[in-house]
């Protein structure tokens, strides 16, 4: 398959390599909620190919369904044809449910996430049909893959926008290599060395013998299982110092008690 090339070198990164084809979409809230599919995966290049509505993105079915990716919605672009839309590209995937005798060779969304993100050059489409009737077997035969999203087999039909999150959600995890956002939930501090969890250890026995709950005659097997479970903490150097006050605490407390 011959495609045309980009006269610019862009972006290697697979956020901005590949691009998102929506052909003759008949409802223009599933744009809107294709294109918000796309920003919550990172990407932005959306082009329409004949909409039913030719004021889609405009629609405020669309603009309600983006629901806080207006930018995505407004920058896409509309064309009168599949030739358009594959302009600048080098490498094509039709999405279809439907599996057909002449077909490219059939993949899942996680191989190609996986072959697009490793090969930089490719400057890669995917194709998604209209609502009812999918992708015309001109367009499927245009692409490199055909591509099958794995589904119940007794219920296999996925929401256009559906289908859209499914590839953009596999291309990030394959741009990403599954590492998860740096959001700030889920913070980890530094983690605690040996001496400062040995301190710790020696510390809290102190004060589970000053409280009875320990007896230092006959401790059993009490400390080893509670290193045990903090082993499988990853403790971190804020952790240590709260678990101490802690003990600290009730050494305090003891002490008191026993001045009374």
């Amino acid at each position: 398959m011959n495609l045309p090339q980009t006269d610019t070198v862009p972006d290697t990164s697979l956020f901005k390599r590949l691009r998102f084809i929506l052909v003759e979409t008949s409802r223009p809230g599933n744009i809107g909620a294709a294109a918000r599919a796309m920003k919550t995966m990172g990407f932005s290049d959306l082009v329409l190919v004949n909409p039913r509505n030719p004021e889609a993105v405009r629609h405020e079915e669309a603009v309600a369904f983006a629901s806080g990716a207006l930018d995505v919605l407004e920058g896409a672009r509309i064309v009168g044809s599949i030739g358009e839309a594959l302009a600048g590209c080098n490498f094509a995937a039709a999405v279809s449910a439907r599996l057909r005798e002449y077909s490219p060779p059939v993949v899942t969304p996680r191989i190609l996430g996986e072959q697009l993100e490793a090969d930089a050059g490719l400057h890669a489409a995917l194709l998604f049909g209209n609502e009812r009737f999918g992708l015309p077997n001109e367009a499927v035969e245009k692409c490199n893959f055909l591509i099958n999203i794995p589904a119940n087999p007794d219920y296999s039909s996925l929401n256009l926008a559906q289908a859209v999150q499914v590839l953009a959600y596999e291309g990030r995890m394959a741009a990403t290599g599954g590492k998860l956002a740096e959001s700030g939930i889920g913070f980890r501090g530094e983690a605690a060395g040996v001496e400062q969890i040995d301190g710790m250890y020696a510390h809290l026995e102190q004060a589970l013998v000053g409280i009875g709950f320990l007896n230092p005659d006959s401790p059993k097997k009490l400390m080893p299982r509670i290193k045990r479970l903090f082993s499988r903490t990853g403790l971190e150097t804020e952790e240590v110092n709260i678990l101490r006050g802690m003990a600290r605490q009730m050494l305090a407390m003891t002490k008191s008690g026993k001045k009374e």
